[in-house]
């Protein structure tokens, strides 16, 4: 350690908001523990997380780098939900241009560790030649790393699975009897979000690559809740797979809600509101905006729904004419962003209908709220599955080929998992209780992080 005896850790997360948000939130809790951070991405995006507490800012350091411009990459895009899905290959083209400026920064910071996303393919060879340690961090699950297999596979294009439905087969590597596979609308939309390649990397050998050439993997999840995948994934690894817990988020570093929300919630009776997101990557299309507005309507349970709106698409504009007026004081509509944590955790909030995205799955679980599912992209179908699998959610029917589903599917989900006198919603409210213990739990994902500390300091040059 060539800092006065402090390990110095850089953290470099991919240009995403579901990335940059835990990871900073884990440079926040390595610097508590006493660690000299780096935290590591784009100009922009460094004024998308969280603010580092003021007895911090001495020991995280934030440094911006310049995203070099791509042909077809809209201008100041600089995160995934600045650009169209179709287009994440472009920003990846973008974000792989960072290895040489980051080259020259690393040699001047000279850390003891870098702590790196599963997009930086490039980078443990690069740490490897300046001598820095290296941990592949995971925001995905135990299950969803299982299921992607043994990295040197991985690292050499995906193995055998070259079509949507080698994604809907349990691989040989996990148990026969698993439900951790992909549905074909879920495998299929990833799919077409990877057309072109014009990185000319794709995402399997990112993954590959990055646990394979890392000292070791450490995963935003907890064996209580994964005790067979983190046993498989030690197998498949060979080398540390570390728990850091869940990293739930405090409520009092969010954002305060606008005073018309608060008024709201406060006039609703406790657990009765469902709040309904689908995070800030895959836009829903019109059909799906129609049938979910049909299907709450019919539901009768009050709610509050967050539409996105960005560039290239505006969900407000998609409701069925009149759905404000009709649904009246029940459902309440809010445009853009909005603090997730500070919804959650309203007593009036009893449940969440999810894309399943695994960081709003924690803060929804982290709250003791139900699950009511709605996978639309990448990893989580597999999420949605693993939920499943825990009696955890209750996920909306749905065309498996197409994807599509119906207004009465969306309303009997939701009046299964929320209605008053509902032996369906109550299981799963007692079970998600039992996951407030864990996932909520602030001495159980301490004792996960001193883990983590102890492992880093153990290797330290």
């Amino acid at each position: 350690m060539a800092n006065g005896g402090v390990l110095h850790v850089v953290v470099f997360p991919w240009l995403a908001l579901g990335h940059l948000i835990p990871y900073a939130r884990l440079a926040i809790c390595l610097a508590q523990k006493g660690l000299k951070v780096s935290f590591i991405s784009t100009p922009r995006n460094l004024g998308r997380i969280p603010k580092i507490p003021p007895h911090l800012s001495s020991a995280v350091n934030l440094v911006g780098f310049p995203l070099p411009p791509v042909d077809d990459l809209p201008v100041a895009a600089e995160a995934s939900s600045d650009v169209p899905y179709n287009k994440q290959q472009l920003l990846k083209k973008a974000f792989d241009s960072l290895e040489s400026p980051l080259s020259d920064l690393l040699r001047d910071l000279n850390p003891d560790w870098i702590i790196y996303d599963y997009a930086s393919h490039w980078l443990p060879p690069l740490a490897a030649e300046l001598r820095i340690s290296t941990v592949y961090f995971s925001l995905f699950t135990a299950a969803f790393l299982a299921f992607l297999g043994p990295p040197s596979k991985l690292s050499y294009g995906g193995g055998s699975r070259s079509t949507v439905e080698d994604f809907m087969k349990v691989p040989e590597w996990m148990p026969p009897e698993s439900n951790i596979l992909f549905r074909y609308h879920e495998i299929k939309k990833s799919l077409d979000g990877a057309t072109g390649n014009e990185s000319g990397t794709s995402d399997s050998i990112r993954f590959g690559v990055s646990i394979e050439e890392s000292v070791a993997v450490a995963v935003r999840s907890s064996p209580e809740l994964e005790p067979e995948s983190f046993d498989l994934l030690s197998k498949l690894y060979q080398k540390p797979v570390i728990p850091i817990g869940f990293l739930p988020p405090l409520t009092e570093d969010a954002e305060e809600l606008s005073g018309d929300i608060k008024e709201w919630l406060e006039k609703q009776k406790p657990n009765s509101v469902l709040y309904v997101s689908f995070g800030t990557e895959a836009f829903l299309s019109q059909e799906d905006v129609t049938e979910l507005a049909f299907g709450l309507k019919k539901s009768e349970i009050p709610f509050l729904w967050i539409l996105r709106r960005n560039s290239h698409k505006n969900e407000s504009e998609m409701l069925p004419a009149g759905f404000k007026e009709q649904v009246g004081g029940r459902g309440l509509l809010h445009e853009g962003w909005i603090s997730q944590v500070k919804v959650l955790s309203h007593n009036s909030v009893g449940g969440c209908l999810t894309h399943c995205g695994w960081n709003s799955i924690i803060e929804g679980l982290g709250f003791g709220r139900v699950m009511i599912l709605f996978p639309v992209v990448n990893d989580q179908g597999l999420n949605a599955r693993l939920l499943e699998e825990k009696k955890l959610g209750i996920e909306i029917v749905r065309n498996e080929r197409d994807g599509s589903f119906t207004r009465d599917s969306v309303s009997e989900s939701v009046r299964s998992a929320m209605a008053e006198g509902s032996d369906t919603g109550k299981r799963l409210k007692q079970r998600a209780m039992e996951m407030k213990e864990l996932f909520g739990d602030g001495d159980k994902n301490e004792r996960h992080l001193d883990g983590f500390v102890h492992f880093l300091k153990s290797k330290q040059k």
